[in-house]
């Protein structure tokens, strides 16, 4: 019997419109039954999931980050598998996964079936996949339209930064993780569930998605130009042994601030300090390369 999917493909991601017959096409010829839905709204995916979810045996969603960020709640509810079409601008779960971004060879990781179990990020009762952080990305975040990531693709990260940087300034947090507090005064705070975030930057050097661990990293410089040296080592996830980076890593962590600070879950503003952030190991199944 054919596999039936559910395929929802958000056509405003920057592929997405291009992309939607293509990848009908492929998963059609790989013998796909497919239910095809889309919305205007992906705030909307996790109610089409649900509706769905006796009629299907697994959810392919095509899109960026922010795309698999609405649908991962759905996911965790139904225990579909999940297979992933990286349609974005970033693509950084695919990329933590391995998953190429041409659409044939990302259909064929589907059509083969190896599920490999997760562990996904909690913030607050909201589940994220890569990172969810607060202080500078969430203001990169505010700033980087739809229209500038399709004009300029991956290169929008970088150029959004750099305009966003100068203007920030260091902010007072708390974070209490493993029995011991600090208080910080940073520009950043990130917590990752996964490897990348942000457009290929590496949380940690060694992160895994699961290795049931949450990885943090408090950014505590003064000045904008003290970021500049630490660029390169942060691509590579080695910018955490640098003196003005705070790192460590838990199970669950927790983070305050005086007043209410905006989080960023996988390039979605989604909640607010203070903020409990926990791991949740092996929590879906996802279709990705064999090893």
């Amino acid at each position: 019997m054919n596999p039936r999917a559910l395929l929802l493909v958000n056509r405003h991601a920057r592929q997405g419109q291009q992309g939607l017959l293509e990848a009908i096409h492929c998963l059609e010829m790989l013998g796909f039954h497919l239910i095809q839905e889309s919305t205007e709204n992906p705030k909307h995916l996790g109610d089409v999931i649900r509706r769905y979810q006796k009629e299907i045996d697994l959810v392919i969603v095509g899109g960026g980050d922010g795309t698999l960020n609405a649908a991962v709640d759905a996911i965790v509810d139904t225990q579909l598998p999940l297979g992933i079409l990286p349609l974005g601008t970033a693509n950084d779960l695919a990329r933590t996964l391995g998953i190429p971004n041409t659409l044939p060879e990302a259909c064929q990781i589907i059509a083969a079936g190896n599920l490999r179990r997760i562990d996904l990020g909690w913030v607050n009762g909201k589940y994220f996949f890569n990172v969810a952080s607060l202080g500078l990305s969430v203001k990169i975040t505010q700033k980087l339209t739809r229209e500038v990531k399709r004009r300029w693709g991956i290169f929008a990260y970088a150029a959004t930064a750099l305009q966003v940087l100068w203007k920030s300034r260091p902010f007072r947090a708390e974070i209490r993780t493993n029995d011991q507090s600090f208080v910080v005064k940073t520009v950043q705070i990130a917590v990752g569930n996964g490897r990348y975030y942000g457009g290929g930057m590496a949380v940690f050097h060694d992160a895994t998605i699961d290795d049931q661990r949450l990885d943090l990293y408090s950014l505590e410089i003064s000045h904008w130009w003290q970021i500049i040296p630490l660029l390169p080592a942060m691509r590579q996830g080695r910018h955490i042994h640098w003196r003005e980076v705070r790192a460590m890593q838990g199970q669950e962590i927790e983070v305050y601030t005086r007043r209410a600070y905006p989080i960023n879950t996988d390039g979605e503003i989604t909640t607010y300090t203070p903020a409990v952030f926990r791991v949740i190991p092996r929590a879906i199944g996802v279709l990705v390369p064999p090893v």
